[in-house]
């Protein structure tokens, strides 16, 4: 069978899982109810991300009825259900941040070992201190993910900005099967049908199952392209996200809130809110920001460790200057929003 109708008859599956889906979780009330800290005013349906780990078991399946090498990839996989599991609880009850942390942390174990981390040729310190250091990376940038998930179409449009140049590189270097990358994109436009909408418009939210699935499986694949290369950074596919969650968490701590806290205070969302920018225009230039920054690193920057570390560390600093720029210019709005509810 053609590969191509091979991939249309999974979208068409995953769309019809994902209308099956709905109907479950209306009857089961599986709903977000907007608050003061949403950026939503409407109940809309919660863990439509489902259909990411749906697009993964269907992977699965086609790789074995092409016969290909599944065993590689088992331990990923399960460690994708268990973390997408846990966290489809937790978007029907809260669990305890500890259980979920913990489960993160084998889910993410499960992956270095489809990766290979478990096997390098190294000193076991050195092992180690690369499995720990990837470790703290890993489930960081997994709940950065998870908390960027704020608006409509934002965690489709970012992960795509993130699959599409690891796509690109895969074609040059085959570090991972193409068919995974194809479908996992599959599995994003079809949640976008339903998702990537205006403001009040969304049918469902991708959930922590959404957005802590999409992480795990982008990761995986990210985590195969720094193996390959010895390269880590090619952490810039992930930069934009990055630099959002890392500096407003040292903003929110500056001022000395809980961390664990519901908040508006990432950049996307004083977009969204204070500067009442369209849910799809947000979403859209931050996916497109992060192409740009990942297509210049892919085509422009020489292919050399040294021209790497350069590129990676500029655009750092150029994204981080027009954050705080921006944040020093519009915050005070999101302040009088704060002002407001104390009334």
């Amino acid at each position: 069978m053609n590969i191509w109708l091979t991939y249309g008859i999974i979208a068409v599956l995953l769309l019809l899982a994902e209308l099956v889906y709905f109907r479950i979780a209306d009857k089961c009330n599986i709903i977000d109810k907007p608050n003061e800290r949403s950026s939503h005013s409407t109940i809309v349906l919660r863990g439509g991300g489902v259909i990411f780990t749906l697009s993964m078991i269907a992977w699965a399946v086609l790789m074995i009825v092409q016969r290909n090498d599944i065993m590689p990839y088992l331990p990923f996989l399960c460690g994708l259900i268990l973390v997408a599991g846990i966290s489809f609880v937790d978007d029907i009850h809260s669990l305890p941040d500890s259980l979920r942390m913990a489960v993160q942390i084998v889910s993410t174990l499960l992956m270095f070992w489809s990766v290979g981390l478990f096997a390098l040729d190294c000193n076991w310190v050195w092992s180690a201190l690369i499995i720990v250091v990837a470790l703290f990376f890993c489930v960081g940038a997994t709940n950065f993910i998870n908390f960027m998930d704020g608006i409509n179409g934002i965690t489709a449009a970012y992960s795509f900005a993130m699959l599409l140049p690891i796509l690109l590189m895969n074609k040059d270097l085959s570090f991972i099967e193409e068919s995974y990358l194809i479908v996992a994109i599959i599995g994003i436009l079809v949640f976008s049908i339903f998702n990537f909408r205006p403001k009040g418009k969304a049918k469902c939210f991708a959930g922590d199952v959404g957005s802590v699935g999409i992480a795990f499986i982008i990761l995986f694949a990210l985590g195969c392209l720094m193996l390959m290369t010895n390269d880590v950074t090619y952490i810039v596919f992930f930069l934009v996200y990055g630099i959002d969650g890392t500096l407003t968490i040292i903003h929110r701590i500056m001022l000395h809130e809980n961390l664990g806290q519901a908040h508006r205070k990432h950049a996307y969302q004083l977009m969204a809110n204070e500067l009442g920018m369209s849910h799809v225009t947000v979403s859209l230039l931050y996916m497109g920001i992060q192409l740009v920054v990942s297509l210049g690193f892919i085509y422009l920057c020489p292919n050399t460790i040294l021209a790497h570390w350069i590129y990676f560390i500029a655009a750092s600093l150029i994204l981080a200057f027009a954050y705080v720029l921006f944040k020093m210019k519009y915050y005070h709005l999101h302040e009088e929003y704060l002002k407001s509810l104390e009334k």
